[in-house]
């Protein structure tokens, strides 16, 4: 496949290890080759002014950073984060410009949106099972399911209801909001759709004192993600890539 315009990768861990795993496994189940995309860590250099005519969609990676704390506890970068994709998110809606935002990227659209963002439907770190909306099974992303799928996830907030004026398109029980579409080419996602069972290992590993679980937990949630695959939440990577490849 060959691409014009590469596709832009906002990342925002501040870990190589853990940053560079969601890389390759974006690359991976999307079938991006190195060429094919543009990745800027936003977490060391914040994000500079963008035109979204060099790109062909943006895909945006999850984080430790809650939206949802207090503004006297956040972070620098967060802080700047924050206020720089607000202004990205500006462009992006209003042009309708492709976009897939997992986990911190579906919090960071949320907001944007007016959404509240808060702990009220945090999921334990691990796989759930999710169910297509009538309005997810005729979306480009998820035609063809099944009319349930299991994904990776773990989050210590989501969005607490869908954005007005968007289409939710697969929920769970633990958590209402798992994915939506602003518009026609605005998505997001509260699971992340590049997981598999290694790039879980590692998160857990890394992040096991962030909150996410209690520590001695660690070993028995890389043990069960270990037994999960989760190859229908990849296909709608996939199937973004496919679709806006431009």
């Amino acid at each position: 496949m060959s691409i014009p315009k590469p596709f832009l990768i906002l990342q925002l861990r501040p870990e190589d290890d853990t940053s560079d795993s969601e890389f390759a496994a974006i690359l991976k189940y999307g079938g991006l080759a190195a060429k094919d995309v543009y990745r800027l860590r936003i977490e060391k250099t914040g994000l500079p002014d963008l035109s979204l005519d060099d790109y062909s969609a943006i895909i945006v990676g999850g984080s430790p950073f809650d939206i949802s704390l207090p503004e006297q506890e956040k972070s620098s970068i967060q802080k700047k984060i924050e206020n720089d994709f607000r202004r990205l998110l500006d462009d992006i809606v209003s042009n309708d410009f492709p976009f897939l935002g997992a986990c911190s990227g579906c919090s960071l659209l949320g907001s944007y949106l007016n959404t509240p963002i808060s702990s009220k439907y945090a999921e334990p770190v691990g796989s759930a099972t999710l169910w297509l909306t009538d309005e997810g099974k005729s979306d480009a992303l998820l035609a063809g399911f099944p009319d349930r799928i299991k994904v990776l996830l773990g989050h210590k907030e989501a969005c607490d209801a869908t954005p007005t004026g968007a289409s939710l398109l697969l929920s769970g029980e633990a958590c209402p909001v798992q994915m939506f579409r602003m518009g026609k080419n605005v998505y997001a996602t509260q699971f992340h759709p590049e997981a598999d069972s290694d790039g879980f290992t590692l998160r857990i590993q890394v992040y096991k004192h962030h909150g996410y679980f209690r520590p001695e937990e660690a070993q028995g949630l890389i043990e069960a993600v270990g037994k999960e695959d989760t190859p229908f939440a990849r296909e709608i990577l996939k199937r973004f890539v496919n679709r806006y490849a431009c």
